[in-house]
């Protein structure tokens, strides 16, 4: 999946027996938003130990999915709300086995273009 690609991760656990059109009317129902948008929409089932990912590119939907064989995805917590955006680097950390808990984000410093 390309970096540019905005991801939301479904708090919500999820049952996995689900496919392309069963996914998609998630999308739309629970999470509110449209599955040809071009995001991708995380959803991991209630063991925490399959994760799927469904996007629209090129006129199609696509499904890509991980089960682990040992251990467990991050838990969050459904309280965080249906959804959650990710960047990419905490979808890496999250196909890796890493926690997800941000306690704050920091400010960044981001030059001002200037209009020529």
């Amino acid at each position: 999946m390309r970096p540019s690609v905005q991801l939301w991760l479904c708090t919500q656990p999820t049952d996995m027996r689900r496919s392309y059109d069963g996914l998609a009317a998630m999308v739309r129902r629970q999470l509110g938003q449209n599955p040809l948008s071009g995001r991708g929409f995380l959803f991991i089932n209630r063991r925490r130990t399959q994760l799927k990912c469904l996007y629209f590119q090129a006129g199609s939907y696509c499904i890509w999915s991980k089960r682990l064989e040992r251990g467990r995805f991050s838990a969050l917590s459904p309280s965080a709300g249906k959804a959650i955006a990710l960047s990419h680097a905490e979808f890496e950390a999250l196909i890796e086995g890493l926690d997800l808990v941000v306690t704050k984000r920091r400010k960044r410093w981001h030059p001002k273009l200037s209009a020529a």
